[in-house]
């Protein structure tokens, strides 16, 4: 039974779709204005994950990520470099789906951008100004808060004691409202002024909120499954998000928010001021291999805070070079023919307690130890050369099982079976003595080409594999 923590009810509820196995999920994605920061990639890869998890069970998953490609920032920075915000934003939206490539992270289905939905916030604006539930106020449009009664019920906040912006924790930007507790659909921008789309209420532009609720209601219907995101993203943006829907719908909007907790960085919160905010390319640059970066971002569940070290990313290195180190001794170990039914008892065992922990709201640290039991146990074997045949191919498929969802065992390369290393090398070792040495210089390259690096010594010619982690 796969449950999640559902923030609106604050309780863990089995998961169960609105349509049979067809699930309709939406992610908050970046605002890009810059390259996104390892706390944005621990909600990426939790999104990740739970998109994998998903497909593993068997449900047939609609995925939509935006990219909010308008907003105050992105129109600063842009002002600043005298260029548009297309020109501004273009180069950070190709980074941010390298970076996420690099991290093994999935695709979405949809990725649509705010700058290409206008019209439909324009359409939801006008829905929430007819019902009354919105206002102009110096050609700007705010969401009259006191219109939906149930406002707060995401993030189980008490607004009396939240009435001004001075806490941070509400919206109380430089354009006149009835209440200071409401918040800008569309704002106000002068003739002369860059970026501006027309409305019937006036020319602006959108306020951030209303991007989201237009665009997964687009794609995903007006009530839909999943909503999920970081936890700086519940108060006020999802809050406002459910206000502005449901006070245009009538209807649920979301029936499951899942929401990661905050990423700190050795035990700190993460700032510029601090000097310890670091980009996903920050830290590849420190030559850090992006699946181990992925490794330590999934290794704590997604509702606990994450403490980022790097002497904790040099674990994850360790780490994933023994699982690959695994994968590769499975694939290349001679092991005779049978089955060893203990070995496959341990590994259905295996699959068992990783399956009933990410059913139980993705609890990816029990997983991965019921991964790692599995491993110890199947070392043990090969060097006491009890694996077999049929033990080797069940693990190899269990890997693949493990992986489809985590994705930490690296690339699936063609791999040289030790016996094709040996007859390699003893060709070349032939081709020295003729004196073909453009022979044995391709051969060399070749082996090196898959990971296989050659030492020549006074004993004779020593091999050794290259874990790429890459």
């Amino acid at each position: 039974m796969l449950r999640f923590y559902n923030t609106l009810t604050a309780q863990f509820e089995e998961f169960k779709p609105l349509n049979d196995d067809k699930v309709r999920m939406y992610i908050c994605g970046p605002t890009v204005w810059n390259f996104a920061h390892i706390g944005n990639f621990r909600t990426f890869v939790f999104g990740d994950i739970l998109r994998r998890y998903l497909k593993f069970k068997g449900f047939n998953l609609i995925h939509v990520m935006n990219l909010t490609d308008v907003d105050d920032r992105i129109i600063s920075e842009a002002r600043k470099k005298n260029i548009t915000i297309y020109e501004m934003t273009a180069p950070y939206i190709q980074a941010f789906w390298e970076d996420m490539d690099a991290l093994g992270c999935q695709r979405p289905d949809i990725a649509p951008r705010a700058t290409e939905h206008i019209n439909e916030m324009i359409d939801l604006i006008k829905k929430l100004l007819e019902k009354g539930r919105a206002y102009e106020s110096k050609g700007s449009i705010y969401y009259r808060i006191a219109s939906f009664p149930e406002y707060g019920k995401l993030s189980k906040i008490n607004l009396e004691g939240n009435i001004t912006g001075a806490s941070g924790r509400i919206d109380a930007d430089k354009y006149d409202k009835e209440n200071v507790r409401d918040f800008a659909l569309w704002k106000f921008v002068p003739e002369g002024e860059e970026p501006a789309w027309n409305a019937p209420f006036g020319r602006g532009r959108p306020g951030w909120h209303i991007e989201c609720s237009a665009m997964s209601m687009k794609y995903l219907g007006e009530s839909f499954d999943i909503h999920a995101g970081g936890i700086d993203l519940q108060f006020p943006h999802h809050e406002n998000e459910i206000a502005q829907s449901e006070g245009a719908t009538e209807k649920p909007f979301v029936k499951y928010w899942l929401h990661s907790e905050f990423l700190k960085v050795d035990g700190e919160k993460m700032a510029k001021s601090l000097g310890n905010e670091f980009t996903l390319r920050d830290i590849l640059a420190k030559g850090f291999p992006p699946i181990a970066i992925r490794y330590l971002l999934l290794s704590v569940p997604y509702r606990n805070q994450l403490n980022f070290t790097f002497e904790g990313l040099r674990g994850a290195v360790s780490t994933v070079e023994r699982l690959e180190n695994f994968k590769l001794a499975l694939r290349t170990t001679k092991a005779t023919a049978g089955s060893n039914p203990v070995i496959k008892e341990l590994i259905e065992k295996s699959l068992r307690e990783f399956e009933e922990a990410m059913d139980d709201d993705l609890n990816t640290s029990v997983a991965l130890a019921s991964i790692h039991n599995m491993i110890r146990e199947i070392n043990t074997a090969i060097a006491n050369e009890n694996l077999r045949e049929d033990d080797r191919n069940l693990a190899l498929k269990a890997i693949e099982k493990f992986d489809s969802v985590l994705g930490i065992f690296g690339k699936d390369d063609e791999v040289i079976l030790d016996d094709e290393i040996e007859k390699l090398i003893e060709e070349r070792q032939e081709a020295r003595k003729k004196r073909d040495f453009a022979r044995a210089d391709a051969i060399r390259a070749y082996l090196t080409e898959k990971g296989i690096i050659l030492e020549d010594t006074k004993d004779g010619v020593r091999w050794k594999r290259k874990i790429s982690l890459t």
